[in-house]
């Protein structure tokens, strides 16, 4: 599956994408550091690749992996110590991507089975 082209995105597509509010991912900013996009010249956050797999990985072991927000920073730390951060994050993002495609086309599905 390919990945998204574009060096920046914006917090509306980063949340849009990975089915999350702002607020959450703002929240998150302030929980990992790690976290830490860089503002546009009018103020507003742009998120780079290595930021959409951050917050694919925080978000996988939150939702699927059912680990706290402490516990998955601690997580997030053993994984950078053991040199395994940028797979499990790469990988993470990926199983992201799928779960927004099934969603998409779950939608079309239905508008077509309603005609």
């Amino acid at each position: 599956m390919k990945r998204p082209q574009r060096e920046f995105h914006s917090i509306g597509e980063v949340c849009e994408l990975f089915g999350i509010k702002p607020h959450v991912l703002r929240y998150w900013e302030t929980q990992f550091p790690a976290l830490s996009p860089p503002k546009n010249r009018a103020g507003n956050r742009v998120y780079r690749q290595r930021d959409l797999e951050l917050i694919a990985l925080i978000q996988h072991l939150v939702r699927d992996e059912r680990y706290t927000l402490e516990g998955a920073r601690a997580r997030i730390e053993e994984l950078n110590r053991d040199g395994s951060a940028t797979a499990t994050a790469g990988h993470a993002l990926e199983q992201s991507f799928i779960r927004s495609l099934r969603g998409e086309l779950e939608e079309i599905l239905e508008l077509l089975q309603g005609e």
